[in-house]
């Protein structure tokens, strides 16, 4: 690399979310893992059922994980398997996690876990483009700066390499009466983009 200063600069942006996802998973556990195995089909097959009876569409119902496992027993127990259906739930509705939620656990009762819920953006192309802006400001500053302390001039940009995350946040109220009967209240938060740009300038 051509000798000058290299500097990172972070920008970050944020948006009210306009997308709603929930991680669920049906899971049965059986003493025959054909029997563990069919048990989850047949009660994934209702979730999906139920969901799409809800208003989600079949395209926002994606499988992540599909996992069949011998559970650790004591020497003398019979032995038993355990098989699992991960899913990912995309909702426009974001206020309607409660309802959503109450339909699966309808079809697969005991056997429904939540594992997650996330509010996000779901095209982050504006916020990319004013995080990017941001970061970059903020490294040709610095690097003014420290020319400046060195008695140099800065030259071209010759390489930029760049990381990001981003973050969902939200807060969780439960109704008065918390339990899977009552719908879960949920108050989505800001989803904020963080970018990091490593710039390397020229001297002069």
């Amino acid at each position: 690399m051509d000798a000058g200063i290299t500097v990172v600069g972070s920008g970050q942006a944020s948006a009210p979310p306009d997308v709603l996802r929930m991680s669920l998973a049906v899971v049965h556990h059986a003493g025959d893992v054909s029997d563990a195995v069919s048990e989850v089909a047949e009660r994934t097959d209702a979730v999906m059922a139920a969901l799409r009876a809800a208003g989600v569409d079949t395209s926002a119902i994606r499988t992540t994980e599909v996992e069949v496992s011998q559970n650790y027993r004591e020497p003398g127990h019979p032995r038993m398997y355990g098989a699992a259906h991960s899913m990912t739930v995309t909702s426009r509705d974001l206020l309607g996690f409660g309802r959503l939620l109450n339909a699966a656990e309808d079809a697969a009762g005991n056997s429904l876990d939540l594992h997650a819920i996330r509010f996000d953006v779901g095209d982050k192309s504006a916020l990319l483009t004013r995080a990017r802006a941001l970061a970059f400001r903020q490294a040709r500053a610095k690097a003014e700066e420290l020319a400046e302390l060195a008695d140099r001039t800065l030259g071209e940009v010759t390489a930029i390499s760049e990381t990001y995350g981003h973050h969902g946040f939200h807060e969780q109220a439960l109704g008065a009466q918390a339990g899977w009967e009552s719908e879960i209240h949920i108050t989505p938060g800001d989803t904020k983009l963080e970018v990091s740009l490593e710039v390397h300038f020229t001297w002069s």
